[in-house]
């Protein structure tokens, strides 16, 4: 790669930053394997249903998820190829029972 001055990669390092948060990257890495609803999110995380809102509502402000209303609840998945790329390296680079991967309970 070389340098280039021209590019400021000023919405790649806004990418990285959300996804910087381990909560954030942890639902970011499940919601690139299925659509889920706030409440299926908070039970396999183990969080408060306002902490899963909170990085569900930054997350959908980025660009990085969105929802679809099904009824009364909301489905999420994962819109932005640039997260759902980085999740797959970092999900590749750490064995999936160490602490360290994004699916890690």
């Amino acid at each position: 790669m070389k340098f280039d001055k021209n590019r400021d990669y000023c919405s790649e390092a806004e990418i990285c930053k959300v996804l910087g948060h381990p909560v954030r990257l942890k639902i970011v890495a499940g919601l690139c394997s299925r659509e889920c609803n706030v409440k299926y999110i908070w039970e396999c995380l183990g969080l408060p249903q306002a902490t899963v809102s909170q990085h569900l509502a930054l997350l959908k402000n980025k660009g990085i998820i969105e929802g679809k209303r099904e009824g009364v609840k909301v489905h999420y998945s994962v819109v932005n190829p640039l997260a759902i790329r980085i999740v797959e390296i970092l999900s590749s680079s750490v064995e999936p029972d160490s602490p360290g991967h994004p699916n890690a309970s």
